[in-house]
């Protein structure tokens, strides 16, 4: 497994993460053995892929999918992906790294646009949920959890979902995509809005994306009384993606009824993973663990 630990130098300086290297880092996994439907190659970007840390502990586990960020256009895969996986194992969830295709890489093109990421979140989900029992896990309890743009796939998949299909073939397809529960951290939400992230909405849709397309994902209009339990956080410091992003979102749950807890530091810049050393926001990690236990997704500490 691969261990990652945080440094903060400087206020507004970027994260430095150091990297030590376990023996028993799991390798990722293709999410279709075949190759996935709608590739332009068989480069690294076209092969989306399942990375899975299992979790220790008696009984089937909690999983969660996790998307890290990038602007549609690449992966923030350390600070946003090996780093939350480790810190989800500790806590006794197991935690599956989707390398999704998105516009900054493969061959189709100017790369993978909508709707190849959701295509490829949705299929992890659906992977855990029909290997559950090998990977000792809960089908009941698989959560998505996702940064910025990945925030933004994450709450489309939280939004956007079916039971499967059960004529399918591939076993997999099956089952429902559907997220028990959903964490959504500084998270691209609303498109076309004042507040929105462009560059995100440009990697995903292209620039004259038909207004019917662009409306579906803007995801605070999708939310329904079946979206899933929701946890966000945000920054008002965040800049790059205001945190009227999530407060949208949280406002559309409050109004479906759908359960969500929201909390929004006063300081913060954007893309501060685990945001350990930074104030206020450095208790978020705790806030989502509490959150969990509370849902009955994991138990209470002893």
């Amino acid at each position: 497994m691969m261990k990652l630990k945080a440094f903060l130098f400087a206020p507004l300086t970027c994260l430095i993460l150091s990297a030590t290297v376990v023996a028993d880092s799991p390798e990722p996994k293709p999410l279709w053995k075949d190759g996935a439907p709608g590739a332009g190659g068989d480069q690294v970007g076209d092969l989306p892929n399942l990375t899975i840390y299992k979790a220790a502990g008696d009984g089937p586990r909690p999983a969660i999918v996790v998307l890290p960020g990038g602007g549609y256009g690449g992966l923030a895969i350390d600070h946003e992906g090996y780093a939350i996986a480790n810190w989800l194992q500790d806590l006794g969830v197991t935690a599956a790294i989707c390398q999704y295709r998105h516009r900054g890489k493969g061959n189709q093109g100017a790369g993978y646009k909508h709707p190849y990421p959701l295509m490829d979140a949705q299929r992890a989900i659906r992977t855990l949920r029909a290997q559950a029992a090998e990977l000792n896990i809960d089908p009941n309890r698989i959560g998505i959890l996702g940064f910025s743009a990945g925030g933004h796939l994450a709450s489309t998949a939280a939004t956007h979902f079916d039971d499967g299909n059960p004529d399918a073939s591939d076993p997999i397809d099956r089952v429902s995509c559907r997220p028990d529960f959903a964490v959504l951290c500084y998270a691209v939400i609303g498109l076309n809005k004042p507040y929105t992230h462009r560059g995100s909405q440009r990697n995903l849709l292209g620039e004259d994306a038909p207004e019917e397309l662009v409306e579906s994902l803007s995801n605070e209009s999708q939310v329904t009384e079946k979206t899933p339990p929701t946890f966000l956080f945000h920054t008002s410091g965040d800049t790059g993606v205001p945190p009227q992003n999530s407060v949208h979102f949280y406002l559309a749950c409050h109004e479906h009824k759908v359960p969500v807890e929201m909390h929004i530091f006063e300081k913060g810049r954007h893309g501060l993973g685990l945001a350990a050393g930074r104030p206020g926001a450095e208790h978020w990690p705790m806030l989502c663990h509490e959150w969990m236990i509370s849902r009955g997704i994991l138990p209470a500490a002893k």
